[in-house]
């Protein structure tokens, strides 16, 4: 047995579902790493000692590159001090006052851990604010928030009916409706007038650009309708611009959730909006964590901030993106491989085209992992991807695609 089938067993015996996040598990074994033992920059390395040019980048939150030097100086250099004391750290105010200068919706902020809890808390808020509590939801918006009949339990995957493990009186008050679909919005807000208190929508990975239809709806029909608009920017947040797809369209909600990517892969989600509604955690709609204002996250995100806006790095993903990826489907076009990019640079989602073979999506990943580069239904460019990178990125994927 290999250090990756010893690690791999282990989890599968003592971790329910083999993995504590449910996307990381391993499918196509034995080409895809097992188990990652360290990264650095852009590259992971498997229990076994194999190289991957890593661009699942622990799926989201790492967007500067593994082990990076200046974001661990920042993180030692409050290890030393103090990881979470009994009263708020310094820390807590400084990177509040930071943030609402950067989300544009954001009066006041809180911080979580996880986007999922975040995007709850923001649900626990508007239904206090407006006393209401019916919640429209689109797309993945976490665990926490798979509801609804036919609600996303993943990013892949819908629930046949009311997803297991939820109450049938919980799920009839939400309501999931898919990206851009503005008759079904329509018809919600007819059928249930003064009933919904929130619409949380996620962007659209691969049809990002027409939020620059659809966000300015959503914002006149919540306006109109008094219903809490929530933009879940927990991967357009920090990646499409620092503000999200709020700051990229210009559309400003009334909450917001922001996580992957705010820490470079420190456990942070940061919540916030106006203070009429934030103050509702004041009067009696309670959102407390023990660990919401832990000093090592919250250091790596101010040091995040100050690095993004001091090199350009949303300049950085877009570019460098939109180049690899536009190359990688000029290959696809010119091998005749059924399969596409499709989405903005910094985060586009591997489609599989019409008429496709059935399997090609897993047997190109599997060719892929093979190579020596890890990719994923969403992959992410990150800010160590060096020009050397993509080079040996494009390489070694010519190769994949003609062994298939």
């Amino acid at each position: 047995m290999n250090n990756n089938e010893y690690y791999f067993n282990k989890l599968e015996r003592y971790v329910a579902g083999g993995s504590s996040t449910g996307s990381k598990k391993a499918r196509l074994i034995p080409e895809e790493p097992m188990v990652i033992e360290r990264g650095k920059g852009c590259r992971v390395y498997d229990a076994n000692g194999r190289e991957f040019i890593d661009f699942r980048n622990s799926l989201g939150p790492v967007t500067l590159g593994y082990s990076h030097p200046e974001v661990n100086e920042d993180i030692i250099r409050q290890l030393e001090k103090g990881i979470v004391y009994g009263h708020p750290g310094v820390l807590e105010a400084e990177a509040a006052e930071k943030l609402c200068g950067i989300i544009p919706c954001a009066e006041k902020v809180r911080f979580l851990k996880t986007g999922g809890e975040a995007v709850a808390a923001c649900i626990k808020l508007a239904r206090a604010f407006t006393g209401r509590k019916r919640i429209v939801q689109i797309g993945y918006n976490g665990w926490l928030n798979t509801l609804g009949s036919g609600a996303r339990v993943n990013p892949r995957e819908k629930a046949e009916g009311i997803p297991k493990g939820i109450a049938d009186e919980l799920s009839m008050l939400h309501h999931n409706v898919e990206w851009n679909d503005v008759s079904t919005i329509r018809e919600l807000f007819d059928a249930y007038q003064n009933e919904i208190a929130a619409l949380v929508v996620a962007a659209d990975y691969e049809e990002m650009e027409k939020g620059r239809e659809f966000y300015p709806f959503l914002r006149e029909i919540c306006t109109k309708n008094k219903t809490v608009l929530v933009f879940d920017e927990i991967v357009t947040g920090f990646r499409i611009a620092l503000g999200g797809v709020s700051e990229y369209f210009g559309v400003t909600p009334d909450l917001a959730v922001y996580a992957k990517g705010i820490a470079n892969g420190m456990p942070l989600s940061v919540f916030g909006g106006k203070c009429e509604i934030m103050d509702e955690i004041n009067r009696g709609a309670s959102i407390s964590s023990t660990y919401g204002g832990e000093q090592l996250s919250l250091a790596a995100a101010l040091k995040v901030i100050e690095i993004y806006e001091r090199d350009d790095v949303i300049g950085y993903l877009m570019e460098q993106g939109r180049s690899l990826w536009d190359q990688i489907n000029a290959m696809f076009r010119k091998k005749g491989i059924g399969l596409e990019f499709k989405g903005m640079g910094p985060c586009p989602r591997l489609v599989q085209k019409r008429n496709a073979e059935p399997d090609i999506t897993d047997r190109f990943l599997r060719k892929v992992f093979a190579s020596g580069i890890s990719l994923y239904t969403v992959s992410y460019i990150n800010h160590s991807h060096r020009k050397n990178d993509i080079e040996e990125t494009i390489q070694k994927l010519g190769i994949a695609m003609d062994s298939m």
